[in-house]
């Protein structure tokens, strides 16, 4: 099998990077346990059985949500996408719950020195700094109750329950050339990096943290990351 010189590559050289996270696969396959077949089939079997229960449970949450975003300030649309990168390089849109204001994207671009400041605060901004978030989003976010769509996502195969956080293609840059490791993997709705402190980390630790996860992946490191962010988001840990 042909290698593929390990470089930074640019975050638009999509093929390039789907090649080098092909390889990172293959290499993680044949000199770890833990990317074995046996590994990944169990993991994915637990992701659609969960997700699909997870979606049954939920579905009259869902139905009163549907009712909020038809009232007030929040009325608009109820889901939020994203697109995000997966697995190999992969594109794919990430569901939310929508907590902020519609066209939220256009909002903060139009503001360049605000764009400037999310762009070297790690892609984020202070809660009380952020024009495009609403009141309700603020609370559903703290809970990280934005996030449970994703289920739909786990159910499509786009992600897994347990794995690093999907990142925008802008992100990719901050791996350097570590981003075939990164994407030699499903990304997940959870992870080792929310389980340490979410939004407290920032790159360029969160890389470390993410990939050490690549590293160590194993059912018992799975079940022990999904606890770990049970209580991180009833402490609100790094949330917002």
């Amino acid at each position: 099998m042909t290698q593929v010189e390990r470089k930074a590559p640019s975050v638009d050289d999509t093929a390039y990077i789907s090649q080098l996270a092909k390889q990172e696969r293959r290499d993680l396959k044949s000199s770890r346990f833990h990317m074995s077949l046996p590994y990944l089939f169990v993991k994915r079997l637990l992701d659609m059985i969960l997700s699909a229960l997870a979606l049954l449970f939920l579905s009259p949450f869902f139905l009163v949500m549907f009712g909020i975003y038809h009232v007030g300030d929040n009325k608009g649309p109820m889901f939020f996408k994203q697109k995000r990168i997966g697995q190999y390089g992969k594109p794919f849109y990430i569901y939310k719950f929508r907590s902020m204001v519609v066209g939220a994207d256009k909002k903060l671009r139009a503001n360049p020195r605000l764009f400037k400041k999310y762009v070297d605060n790690n892609y984020k901004l202070p809660p009380d700094e952020d024009p495009r978030v609403t009141k309700f989003g603020s609370f559903i976010r703290k809970y990280s109750i934005d996030e449970l769509p994703q289920f739909i996502n786990i159910l499509k195969g786009d992600m897994a329950l347990i794995g690093p956080r999907p990142v925008v293609q802008v992100e990719l840059k901050e791996y350097g050339n570590k981003v075939g490791k990164l994407l030699a993997v499903k990304p997940g709705a959870m992870g080792y990096w929310q389980a340490s402190g979410r939004s407290n980390i920032e790159y360029p630790e969160r890389c470390d943290v993410e990939l050490y996860y690549v590293d160590h992946a194993s059912l018992w490191f799975d079940t022990k990351i999904f606890f770990k962010n049970i209580i991180s988001i009833f402490k609100t840990d790094g949330a917002y």
